[in-house]
């Protein structure tokens, strides 16, 4: 599934293609949503919030999207092959006259007025990329989970944003066990976790996908950069919504 850096950096290409110029074409392929109406509609702006999208209209109406697991969304000139939105994938088609965005295997799409968004958004928790982020409030939602440390990170109810390569790669920043419950963590280091996990996110979201620093995440069977143990590979959460971890039981021994 998507990070939040993926999610951010989709919504910033998005926003540069649309905000501000009519829609000439609008096809949402999605069911409950094929009476819309939004060609002549100006986006506003089209932003992330976790791994959320929100493309807000002038009309008053916000569509939002979420990737799942293989969504993604291409820009391309209108009028051009790219462009045509053909595919029985596509599920959704928005163009303006200089640019088209179309939604490939979305998994999620609902079309809700913007004074309506927190009923779709009510239950996540706060933004770990917002520019208004406050760390102590993520902190103690992240505590009010009870959960180990990999599962509460995950938990997009306590914080939004984060995935699975963020954990790995936070954790073993911070020489942190992944199964440690969360309550047992000082509050001085989960804060210093949250942080550092954050600063890792942004950095690819300014530098682009290629600015990513991976050392743990999706590497079982290889030796850790710091130690030369195996890293491993154990699950985190319950099915249906299992997520792979990978840590050194070396390096981030708990105690």
């Amino acid at each position: 599934m998507p990070e939040g850096d993926v999610v951010a950096l989709t919504a910033q290409r998005l926003d540069a293609a649309l905000a501000g110029r009519p829609l000439v074409r609008a096809e949402l392929r999605w069911p409950g949503t094929g009476g819309a109406h939004l060609v002549g509609a100006t986006p506003e702006d089209v932003l992330a919030y976790g791994k959320h999208l929100l493309m807000r209209l002038d009309s008053g109406w916000t569509l939002r999207t979420h990737l799942r697991m293989d969504g993604s969304w291409y820009v391309a000139r209108t009028g051009t092959h790219e462009a045509a939105g053909k595919g029985a994938f596509v599920r959704a088609v928005l163009a303006n006259e200089q640019w088209t965005a179309t939604g490939h295997r979305l998994g999620m799409l609902d079309l809700v007025r913007t004074r309506d968004e927190h009923v779709i958004l009510g239950h996540l928790g706060p933004d770990i990329l917002a520019a208004d982020w406050d760390p102590e409030q993520i902190v103690d939602r992240l505590v009010g989970t009870g959960a180990p440390l990999a599962e509460a990170l995950l938990d997009q109810r306590a914080v939004a944003g984060i995935g699975t390569l963020y954990v790995a790669e936070g954790l073993f920043a911070t020489r942190t066990n992944p199964w440690l419950p969360v309550a047992q963590l000082p509050r001085t280091a989960l804060l210093r976790l949250v942080t550092v996990i954050r600063g890792q996110m942004l950095q690819a979201v300014t530098g682009g996908l290629g600015a990513r620093v991976v050392h743990m995440h999706n590497r079982a069977g290889q030796r850790c950069p710091r130690c030369r143990s195996v890293i491993v590979r154990e699950l985190a959460r319950q099915p249906p919504e299992q997520r792979p971890i990978f840590w050194c039981p070396t390096c981030q021994r708990a105690g």
